[in-house]
């Protein structure tokens, strides 16, 4: 079996040489770049196995689906660019039977220096790894979603997604999304932030992640305030 991995960039330096050194095992590496003003494309050519694809940015969905359009094999991971593949992972996928025509991956997501094992924030599984021949992306803006009528199964071994660095990182993208997302339902935007707060800190055990936790809770609260009345 032949893989592509896809990954998404713009003013991606930070993490970038540390992903795309967990993407050797692959045959293949495309890089959709939406006008990457940083150092992002030198670090990447620096690899001999990533091919450079120039996409002007239309959305999340529609942009990772052209990105698996690029790809040269049938076999595709998707893979932002805040995310490493692990060891585990790796050899995994290595010795997969391939049973399945799409796999969930789970994911450990790294909160301000922390990896978070609550607030149901994990295994946070995503379909990641398909058959591009048998599923493709929705074109949702934000929150897109891998699409397959296929049979799917979960893999054993996360990865691991440097989701925020900071609280100021944190809010600048949730406001982002919540813009993409925007519903503007105002009795939502008053009485759900109430419900999330309460399933992430209590319900889902965030109280067991210290002031991370509580952090985590009160900002998924607040995008969701975002989210309804914008």
């Amino acid at each position: 079996m032949r893989l592509s991995i896809v990954i998404l960039t713009f003013n991606s330096q930070r993490y970038l040489t540390k992903v795309l050194n967990s993407t050797l095992f692959a045959d293949e590496v495309v890089l959709i770049d939406s006008g990457s003003s940083d150092a992002t494309l030198q670090i990447a050519q620096k690899f001999n196995n990533v091919k450079i694809v120039h996409q002007d940015w239309i959305g999340f969905g529609k942009q990772k689906q052209a990105g698996v359009e690029a790809c040269s094999n049938d076999w595709v991971f998707i893979l932002d660019s805040d995310e490493i593949i692990t060891d585990e992972l790796k050899d995994e996928i290595l010795n997969l039977d391939f049973a399945c025509k799409a796999y969930f991956i789970p994911r450990l997501n790294y909160f301000f220096g922390k990896p978070i094992r609550h607030c149901g924030l994990y295994p946070d599984a995503t379909l990641r790894l398909f058959d591009k021949n048998f599923a493709r992306f929705s074109e949702d803006k934000v929150h897109e979603k891998v699409e397959t009528k296929e049979k799917t199964a979960i893999l054993n071994n996360h990865m691991l997604h440097f989701a925020y660095e900071n609280i100021e990182e944190f809010i600048t993208k949730q406001n982002r999304y919540s813009s993409l997302n925007s519903k503007n339902r105002i009795v939502k935007a008053i009485f759900n932030p109430y419900w999330t707060f309460f399933k992430i800190y209590f319900l889902r055990l965030g109280f067991l992640e210290g002031w991370r936790g509580f952090v985590v809770a009160k900002l998924y609260a607040q995008y969701t305030f975002w989210k309804y009345v914008k």
